[in-house]
């Protein structure tokens, strides 16, 4: 496929969004893990246009992506706004 995530790669992605490295529970920080695996199945997808699994994978990862933030939006508007921000996901 096409990008391993590593403990470390994990742990900084939690780390930076999520508040520490071990609150693997946060919303914010499967948010973003969530963003980083699509934009890597994302360039993945562009070389190998016929890998079908990978395209369910991808938008089974949308979909989980998109009812977190729905999630995030009704709990804390702020907080929503400002991952958006940082993440880059709207315009």
């Amino acid at each position: 496929m096409s990008v391993y995530l590593g403990k470390e790669k994990v742990q900084e992605i939690f780390k930076q969004y999520g508040g520490s490295e071990k609150n693997t529970g946060s919303v914010e920080g499967q948010i973003a893990l969530f963003t980083f695996r699509i934009s890597s199945l994302s360039e993945h997808l562009m070389a190998n246009k016929k890998d079908h699994s990978c395209r369910r994978t991808l938008l089974s990862l949308v979909g989980k992506r998109k009812r977190l933030l729905k999630y995030l939006a009704e709990k804390d508007i702020t907080k929503y706004r400002e991952l958006i921000e940082q993440l880059g996901i709207r315009k």
